[in-house]
């Protein structure tokens, strides 16, 4: 780790060389007075950073800035330097100075006001990080990155309308459209709302995700489990099906909702259902589910030529599982058998395996989060699909025959 806080400094020696050399040449006055980065005192900084003597150095480093403007871009970069390095005390102690100065440009101001603000976040000032980033955008000055300081904060308290309001602002500077950011957004109200047992104020929230993004998987999938606990079943199998449209990978998340949908209300087709949705889009869930309900209807030969047929096409160690269960029943009561030894195997890999994955940073998890715990992205994380058989359809089946 010291070894890389050295390299990042003495990475700063070339640059701070390379404008002194362009300030002397713009400005023949240069050529009388010692040039930004290439007196003694700055070196001398830069030794009390390498002996680790931090304060000495930012102490050398601010009597610099007294004295020439021209060094606010090193000292900008040392402060973000100690930011990084974990030292937010000390960077805030070289911004704060830099504001100060009225030798600042505009330019300058601005971004060491956005500098400064960052120092607050990583001290967990989130209150003075938002009063500056709010200065910031008022003023036009690094408006954009202003901003998005100010939805990070918000996210981060979980103040959803404040969420709405920047994002809006943001929309202007957004390469894609932030619709879908903004109906994650209502969905999180619609959640609130729904735990302080105010259904109606979590449907109107349902109903402006579904009006700024009529893609929001995630609305439908709160709509049909506020329908199925109110008893709308109709409602709720409608909306658990339209998930199949919306975003398929996300049918195991309702799929208990939409078996316990077609069984209070009769309905006699839960093979067919479920036959079409693993049709659309094959996953360990919808199969598994599948071959349950072949097991209940025609017995256990159905259930093992349905995991077969997935299983030939798709590495799916839950649907293994199953297939193991199936076919060696009695092995479960003798730990030495072979097949029991692998049946272990298989359920201790499992255990192993995460059931979610960021398709964005790659974050993996066991449990469903909307917004990327790692990335910050919404809807990024997604059900692990099972990894494909490469191989030709044909042979697949003269395997199975």
């Amino acid at each position: 780790m010291i070894e890389l806080q050295q390299f990042l400094l003495f990475l700063l020696l070339p640059v701070a060389a390379a404008s002194g050399w362009w300030f002397a040449r713009r400005d023949p006055r240069a050529q009388s007075r010692t040039v930004p980065g290439n007196g003694p005192a700055f070196f001398r900084g830069l030794n009390y950073l390498l002996d680790e003597q931090p304060d000495k150095a930012i102490d050398v480093f601010l009597e610099l800035a007294e004295v020439d403007g021209e060094t606010a871009e090193i000292h900008l970069a040392l402060g973000s330097l100690f930011r990084r390095r974990g030292e937010a005390d000390r960077a805030i102690r070289i911004h704060q100075n830099l504001i100060a100065r009225k030798t600042l440009s505009a330019e300058q101001r601005g971004f060491a006001l956005f500098e400064l603000g960052q120092d607050y976040m990583r001290a967990g000032l989130l209150d003075r990080a938002e009063l500056l980033f709010r200065e910031l955008a008022e003023l036009g000055l690094q408006a954009e990155r202003a901003l998005r300081g100010l939805l990070d904060i918000y996210q981060q308290e979980r103040d959803w309308e404040q969420c709405l309001e920047i994002a809006e602002r943001l929309r202007p500077f957004c390469e894609r459209s932030p619709d879908a950011e903004i109906a994650h957004y209502h969905c999180e109200l619609a959640e609130d709302a729904r735990r302080r047992a105010d259904p109606d104020a979590a449907r109107r929230a349902l109903e402006r995700a579904q009006a700024v993004d009529p893609l929001c998987v995630r609305a439908s999938i709160i709509a049909g489990q506020m329908a199925l606990a109110d008893g709308e079943l109709a409602a709720a199998l409608e909306l658990f099906l339209r998930v199949a449209e919306q975003g398929v990978r996300y049918v195991p998340e309702v799929l208990p909702g939409l078996m316990q949908a077609l069984d209070e209300l009769g309905r006699t087709d839960l093979i067919q259902v479920l036959e079409a949705l693993a049709a659309r889009h094959p996953s360990g869930p919808v199969v598994l589910a599948l071959s349950e309900a072949l097991r209940r209807a025609r017995g256990p030969a159905a259930a093992l030529q349905t995991l077969t047929q997935y299983l030939a096409r798709n590495v799916d160690l839950a649907a293994l599982e199953r297939l193991l269960d199936l076919e060696q029943p009695a092995a479960a009561g003798d730990p030495a058998c072979r097949a029991a030894v692998v049946h272990e195997v298989v359920r201790h890999l499992l255990t192993r395996q995460p059931a979610y994955q960021c398709d964005h940073c790659g974050f993996s998890a066991r449990a469903l989060h909307w917004q990327c715990p790692s990335c910050k992205r919404w809807g990024s994380v997604q059900p692990v699909q099972p990894e494909r058989i490469p191989g030709d359809e044909v042979l697949h089946e003269r395997r199975l025959a």
